[in-house]
């Protein structure tokens, strides 16, 4: 197989796993419109069009698709074997790709630097995406979610510690309204909504104590998913708001923001770095999870 040949067929197995030109191309370190030269190159060397494009998607065509199934497992082979003589050689090299929920990301973002620096030969791409994702299809090595939303057939290693999430109002909309001295008094109040990820339907508010659990619908006259503009909200009066802990920590300490409802918001399981089974994984993916476990947050890399 000539290199070009290697190439075309790299460059179209990127399209399929990231589904975006754009994507892709940011992936492969190319441009988009280089990229779809060597695809289009591909399609007429091959003589069939293996993606149907459109200005908002791209999919794979039904050659396309029957040629993805093919290729895809043959260029994971190939990377391992690559990835197997880097690490007979004491070297971890290779790209590293992540989708991590957003209230994860300052933890990793404490990691990042130090793992990089320890291993510059890995090339790390994070995706921050709150959104449910299917990280093998979508071609992810690895994935970090919030504990609930794991899949049953994956690994899990603890990332990050607990979390909690708290009810905060500024003092003047305490000093306009009475504080809920109960979930169910949130009824009462202006809430700042914000919608699920996976469904789009307003998220209901999370509350437990001493074994009573409860989900809350609340209302009010802000409904946004962008968590800097429901606390610029909070913080303005507007209403109530229902935050993770580390998201309004600062405003809290300085007086901007006033905690409620502390004692039905105990702290719950964090975040956890989850990946496929598989026997050998690639040595980006091991040195990472071994670099979680190495800074107290995470456990050893189960063999197997």
């Amino acid at each position: 197989m000539r290199g070009s040949d290697y190439s075309e067929l790299r460059a179209f197995a990127a399209v399929v796993r990231h589904g975006s030109f754009t994507r892709a191309a940011a992936h492969l370190g190319v441009s988009p419109s280089a990229l779809s030269q060597t695809i289009r190159a591909l399609e007429d060397r091959l003589g069939q069009r293996l993606l149907n494009r459109t200005t908002r998607s791209v999919a794979p065509s039904a050659a396309g698709q029957a040629l993805a199934e093919r290729l895809l497992p043959v260029l994971d082979d190939l990377d391992g074997v690559v990835d197997t003589a880097f690490a007979a050689s004491g070297e971890v090299s290779g790209p590293l790709r992540l989708d991590v929920v957003r209230v994860a990301m300052p933890h990793l973002a404490r990691l990042v630097p130090g793992f990089l620096s320890r291993y510059p030969r890995v090339r790390l791409e994070v995706a921050s995406n709150d959104a449910l994702v299917d990280i093998v299809a979508q071609g992810f090595d690895a994935g970090i979610r919030l504990a609930e939303r794991l899949e049953g057939d994956m690994i899990a290693v603890p990332f990050g510690g607990d979390l909690r999430m708290i009810c905060v109002a500024s003092p003047d909309y305490l000093a306009r309204h009475s504080a809920p001295l109960h979930p169910r008094d949130l009824a009462g109040h202006d809430c700042m909504v914000t919608l699920t990820p996976s469904t789009g339907t307003p998220y209901r508010w999370e509350f437990e104590k001493d074994g009573e659990a409860l989900r809350i619908a609340v209302g009010g006259p802000l409904v946004s998913r962008d968590t800097d503009l429901r606390v610029a909200a909070t913080v303005a009066g507007v209403g109530i708001g229902f935050f993770f802990e580390d998201e309004v920590r600062d405003l809290v300490a300085a007086g901007r923001l006033m905690q409620v409802l502390a004692d039905w918001t105990p702290a719950f399981p964090g975040a956890y770095l989850y990946f496929p089974s598989r026997r050998n994984p690639a040595s980006p993916l091991r040195a990472f999870v071994d670099y979680v476990r190495e800074t107290g947050r995470g456990q050893t890399f189960p063999e197997g």
